[in-house]
Formats: C-alpha cells, structure tokens, sequence
C-alpha cells in the first residue's frame, strides 16, 4: 500500500526526526501521513529507540501556500497501539508496605486521612475526664483514630496472624483472654485485644486478639503421671 505524500516533505521529516534522535539507526521506516488542514501534515516513523518497540516519532511539518518552503513544526514520540508504555503513576505513600519504613524515613500523613479526626472529636459530652482519660479520647494529639480507622485496624489484626485462625492459636491449649500474661489494651478495641507480656511467648509484646493462644498459656500445666 503505497503513502499518499502530498507535502512531499518525507526526506525532510526524516531528517527533523534523526536530528532529534542523535542517531539514524533510531528513526525506521514512513509509516503513514496523516493530513490535518491543507496547509499541516504529519509524518510518522517507526521508532527503533532500545525500549520503545511499537512507538512511532510524529513529524509535523507545515506550508504557508502553495508557493512557501515546507517548515518542521514538531517532533515527538508517540506510543502506538501495542506499544510499551510505562505503568500508571502511583503515589510514593500509595505503594508502601508493611515494613517498608525503616530508621531516618519520613511518610507524611494527609490532611484528609479518613483513618484520622481531630482530637476533639472524642470528648464525650460534657463527662469531667481525669487526666488518663483525656489522653485516652486525644485531648493533647492533633489527630486521633476514626471509625474508619479502628474498623481497618482490628479487622488486620484480628485476620492476620495474631487472630484466632492460625495454626498456632488452633492447636492453643487455651486462648489468650484466659491467660495471665494477657493485658487488655485501652480503649474501644479493649474488648477484643491485648498485648502478650509472655517472655516464652512467640507473641511477646505484640497486639493478639483475646481469642488468640499459643502453648505458653499461664494455665497450660504439665500434669505429672
């Protein structure tokens, strides 16, 4: 199939595409011209730059009058159709993961973090709080955890592997809210979480939920024959 070229300009297209490439070998065969308005056209080239396959350099080129010498008005890459292309950008904060941070990094929270309100907003009423207590509903921190916040919260850690479904709290003599070396934490999530303070314990000083276990039970006693 033959390309109409209409401006007569592809020598001087390709020339604008190898200038710009910096190498000859980069700028591959015409592959078609597409014409706009009467007076622009735009050439395009296979492009045969190392990580490129499938782009095409677009050399636009225009005429004043029938009379007028052609002009180069542009030169870019384009991807085609099935051309490598990189993946969408995602934030930086977007693509951490559990122990990604480590000693010295900094990740900013957003100001409009849905796992986060106003201290304030935990005051209730107009209940006289002793000082634990203020701490407790966020009075002296900026931002305190959300609904949304505490749901996400115990809803990981009740299904990851401090929960009631692993191998280890299954074969469990007992669960964790029966042992003394549980200590409920504060707060809205007390009734469904502690900290292990078991030194024997694969667990000690992690966040388990109160139907967590493991062989280290207080109460899980060897009875001699």
């Amino acid at each position: 199939m033959s390309i109409q070229d209409t401006f007569n300009a592809a020598e001087l297209a390709r020339s604008a595409a190898i200038e710009d490439a910096k190498n000859s070998d980069y700028v591959g065969v015409l592959v078609s011209v597409d014409t706009d308005e009467d007076r622009i056209a735009t050439y395009l080239f296979e492009a045969a730059l190392p990580g490129y396959g499938g782009w095409r350099w677009a050399v636009t080129v225009a005429k004043l009058d029938d009379e007028s010498p052609t002009t180069i008005c542009d030169v870019v890459l384009l991807p085609g159709t099935d051309s490598l292309i990189a993946p969408e950008w995602i934030p930086y904060k977007d693509r951490l993961l559990p122990g990604d941070v480590g000693p010295g990094d900094i990740v900013p929270t957003s100001a409009d973090d849905e796992r986060l309100v106003p201290g304030f907003n935990e005051l209730p009423g107009d209940e006289e709080l002793d000082p634990s207590q203020l701490f407790e509903f966020g009075l002296g921190r900026a931002r305190v955890l959300s609904i949304v916040g505490r749901d996400l919260a115990s809803k990981r850690w009740y299904e990851g592997d401090r929960g009631p479904n692993t191998p280890l709290a299954q074969s469990a003599p007992k669960p964790c809210y029966s042992c003394g070396f549980f200590i409920p934490i504060a707060g809205s999530l007390r009734s469904a979480f502690g900290v292990c303070a078991n030194i024997l314990s694969p667990e000690d000083a992690r966040v388990v939920s109160v139907d967590h276990g493991c062989g280290a039970h207080s109460e899980a006693l060897v009875v001699a024959d």
